[in-house]
């Protein structure tokens, strides 16, 4: 893996700020002790497959510290790279997400907290971090649950705001966008019939209800809903069942880490020739490895919350050149999301600055939440009153010679 040795180096400068300040991982710590080092981390599933997604987020964070010196100011931003996942799960772990959350608000010196990359893991730490009045940014989560009522259960999102107030914010599009815009690209493809599963999770359990209820609304027959094993070591029974049922069209709401690539290849292999359409949990190379690309190449079609990183413009273009420079290597699909998260919260930072005022968790919060038409990597966007962007740009892909290619872009 990629940048062990500088994670390693920044561990090390957090260790040695932490021996030269007595008492600062310590929760009694005063605010004062911070003035000259303030510190934003990050909690990703770094263990198991979605690592080298995760990597590529966590540089693009990297880089975005750094094309300010490290510093707001005088200020130093110290960077904490934190996972959430347990080699027992091979991806996000409860139990590990409720610590880096009670972590976070145990050390005074943290002023914001970029993350989950699942919603699921969000649900653990909002509730949290939104009592202790931290910021959370996060550049993954896409369960519209999160953030708005109606799409879940019925307390949803009050039960994530103890406090009353918003403190969460996110930078990518949310699922009911997105399973729309995979229902419409069913209709799009002919589809018919389709067989929707999913993986019992939230995030991958939300989007599959999203577009079965858009598909429906289009004319499309949903001929079975069924929730996957995601552990299972094989799907061939069930890929006899979709194949008796007539479906032209299979949709699986989940992740590579909840073995979408297991079950794309068992469908392909049983000889059911019908299209699949996947979400954007499995738009990254570990899809493409753990189903085989020719199980996927002219049949298998991924939705996507933004575009791929060498489509970017602009601002966007700038940081995928600048990259590839840096790591000498494609970003994956969510790096310039964590590039942007940083973005949004050293901005805010910067505004407090120059305005003379102090960084402190309070100031953080309220002028991230204040982000408006903000000109950033992924274009010009704006939080709304829920805390979700105002960006609505979605992409469909495709596998072609390996590799994922756009077909078409939703605006």
């Amino acid at each position: 893996m990629k940048n062990h040795a500088s994670h390693r180096l920044l561990r090390a400068a957090a260790s040695l700020f932490a021996l030269a300040l007595p008492g600062l991982a310590a929760s009694a710590a005063p605010a004062d002790a911070y003035a000259n080092s303030v510190k934003i981390v990050s909690s990703l599933p770094r263990t198991g497959s979605a690592n080298a997604q995760t990597t590529s987020m966590v540089n693009g964070i990297k880089m975005a510290i750094a094309e300010r010196g490290g510093k707001i100011g005088d200020v130093e931003i110290v960077y904490e790279d934190w996972d959430d996942a347990s080699p027992q799960r091979g991806n996000w772990d409860p139990a590990v997400e409720a610590a880096n959350a009670d972590k976070a608000i145990a050390d005074e010196a943290v002023l914001a907290y970029i993350g989950t990359y699942n919603s699921g893991a969000s649900k653990i730490s909002m509730p949290k971090l939104n009592s202790a009045g931290i910021v959370m940014v996060s550049p993954g989560n896409t369960y519209p649950g999160l953030t708005k009522a109606g799409f879940g259960e019925a307390n949803e999102p009050a039960v994530y705001r103890p406090s009353g107030k918003i403190n969460y914010f996110r930078v990518v599009p949310t699922d009911d966008v997105q399973g729309s815009v995979a229902a419409d690209y069913a209709k799009e493809l002919g589809a018919t019939k389709a067989y929707v599963l999913h993986d019992r999770e939230l995030y991958g359990k939300g989007i599959a209800d999203v577009f079965k209820k858009s598909a429906e609304g289009l004319g499309i027959q949903i001929v079975g809903f069924d929730g996957i094993d995601n552990k299972a070591s094989n799907y061939k029974s069930l890929a006899t069942k979709i194949k008796q049922s007539g479906a032209d069209l299979v949709y699986f709401g989940g992740t590579t880490q909840t073995n979408a690539g297991q079950l794309a290849k068992d469908i392909v292999a049983s000889g059911l020739k019908a299209k699949l359409l996947v979400p954007d949990g499995c738009f990254e190379e570990a899809f493409i490895s753990a189903a085989g690309a020719k199980a996927l190449e002219g049949r298998c079609f991924i939705t996507f919350g933004g575009v791929e990183a060498k489509a970017l413009t602009g601002k966007g273009k700038d940081f995928y050149e600048n990259y590839k420079k840096t790591y000498g290597g494609e970003p994956e699909g969510y790096a310039v999301y964590g590039y942007e998260s940083a973005n949004v919260v050293l901005a805010a930072m910067e505004r407090i600055h120059k305005a003379g005022g102090k960084l402190d968790r309070a100031s953080v919060l309220a002028e991230v939440g204040k982000t408006k038409d903000f000109a950033g990597a992924l274009g010009v966007w704006s939080f709304d009153e829920n805390g979700d962007t105002t960006n609505r740009t979605m992409s469909v892909n495709t596998v072609k010679d390996g590799k994922f290619t756009t077909v078409k872009v939703v605006q």
